[in-house]
């Protein structure tokens, strides 16, 4: 039968105990989901080169690949100490944007030295164009690529206190580039400071330099040896000493202050990295919700859930990770959730994808499992009519998910049994008796519903409720 919940009367904990490991399992296989294809794993900062190029129109040109001799002169036009060498990096960067190429000219020997010696230059508009031929480099798809770039590495980072925020930026997206395709490279970057690094550029006025921190930093939290090697929990306790959370949080507000009611193409991708990384701090330190009590950042969350919900549904999973980690352990979000109205606009979001389901159903659970002041008001928001087509769903995880909301539901505000069966719930559970992975749930249901309405499960519960500010 159902594990009872330790926020009934009379119940044990081994119940809850079931229940918190069965939500960090759930949790476990939906953070691992996120990092799927649908998430853009790199980011390129390119200016109009087509329009350079012969473009005339502006649209993208991709060069054709070059022979192994026209590499092999591009790298000499730049090692010449010409007045041409600006033109000729130029050339270079404009070429490295070729898949082929970008493996031929790292092959070359003294190749990625020469860039670097440029990259170190005390010219600037040398330094910016052999920093902008390491980007198109960091950009590849080719590990043997990524790693040419290791010795560059250091620079990237002692440059993140740069002389400008084109270039400091640069130097983000760069590095963001670089760890998320090569566990070499991260593991070069811990001992030279990557962390401490990091943690200084979250006191930027820029909102541009930010936006390349939460990419960098989104890019390392997702590795697969960051909970104990890049991000363990003492550094992840110096981000948030140092106002990580706030900060992105502030920068999540701004965005979302700019975004017009057809948000421009490419936008995504600065809020994507913002949302992953806060969500990650949320999920690596308990108690850190206390940072962003703040009601502004649920409607902006909710802002950019709408905006972004129909031309790119994976904003919305990363959107609803991040709400299901500000509602898992602080009962402030869950209450301004409510108090806000936002219920309405969080059930719309059931249909939107397999992933999405499950993610809604989820943070109602965070909310119904604060007890009964919190099912009687997700009863009174009118949430029960709103669930019994979610247990129709074709996908038995999101079928599972809203069993168990029900559960909650029924357990700490009886009438909402009660009502269910007035609107024919019991019909819907009936359908999953004979669903093995949801049978046992669907009978302990049934089971409750069925009881007598005087008995004590239907009977009104008129304890005084406390209102939600």
């Amino acid at each position: 039968m159902w594990g009872r919940r330790r926020r009934g009367p009379g119940l044990s904990g081994r119940g809850a105990e079931e229940l918190r490991a069965r939500r960090r399992e759930r949790e476990a296989a939906l953070r691992k989901a996120r990092r799927q294809e649908q998430l853009v794993s790199k980011r390129l900062l390119r200016e109009d080169t087509a329009a350079q190029e012969g473009g005339q129109d502006g649209a993208e040109i991709m060069p054709d690949p070059l022979s192994e001799d026209e590499v092999l002169e591009l790298l000499r036009g730049v090692q010449r100490g010409s007045e041409d060498r600006k033109a000729s990096l130029s050339r270079l960067r404009w070429a490295l944007q070729n898949k082929e190429t970008q493996q031929k000219f790292v092959r070359l020997d003294g190749s990625i030295r020469t860039l670097i010696g440029l990259f170190t230059s005390s010219l600037a508009d040398l330094q910016m164009e052999a920093g902008r031929c390491l980007h198109e480099l960091s950009h590849s798809s080719d590990p043997a690529v990524a790693e040419a770039c290791l010795p560059v590495t250091s620079y990237l980072l002692t440059y993140l206190s740069g002389h400008s925020v084109e270039f400091t930026e640069l130097c983000l997206y760069t590095l963001g580039n670089l760890v998320v395709e090569s566990e070499a490279v991260r593991k070069q970057l811990l001992p030279q400071g990557i962390i401490p690094v990091l943690a200084s550029c979250i006191q930027s006025p820029h909102e541009a330099v930010l936006e390349g921190l939460g990419y960098v930093l989104s890019q390392l939290l997702q590795a697969k040896e960051a909970p104990t090697e890049i991000i363990p929990h003492t550094a992840s306790a110096a981000l948030l000493s140092l106002g990580a959370l706030p900060a992105l949080a502030s920068l999540l507000l701004d965005l979302a202050s700019h975004i017009p009611q057809d948000a421009p193409e490419g936008l995504e991708l600065l809020v994507c990295p913002v949302l992953r990384c806060v969500s990650n701090l949320l999920a690596e330190e308990t108690g850190c919700q206390d940072q962003l009590q703040d009601e502004q950042l649920l409607v902006t969350l909710f802002l950019i859930l709408q905006c972004f919900c129909q031309q790119h549904p994976f904003i919305v999973q990363e959107g609803l990770w991040l709400l299901n980690n500000l509602t898992a352990d602080e009962p402030f979000f869950c209450s301004a959730l409510l108090s806000l109205d936002l219920l309405p606009a969080l059930l719309q979001l059931l249909p939107c994808s397999q992933m999405a389901s499950v993610l809604v159903l989820t943070v109602l659970c965070n909310i119904a499992v604060k007890g009964p002041a919190y099912c009687q008001q997700l009863h009174q928001h009118a949430a029960l009519p709103l669930l019994l087509p979610a247990l129709a769903l074709p996908d038995p995880e999101a079928v599972g998910q809203c069993l168990e909301l029900l559960h909650l539901l029924f357990l700490h505000w009886p009438e909402a049994a009660a009502d269910f069966v007035r609107q024919g719930g019991h019909q819907a559970l009936e359908q999953h008796q004979h669903t093995p992975q949801l049978q046992e749930r669907a009978g302990a249901l049934l089971d409750m519903v069925r009881q007598p309405l005087a008995a004590s499960t239907f009977s009104p519960c008129h304890t005084t409720l406390p209102a939600f500010s």
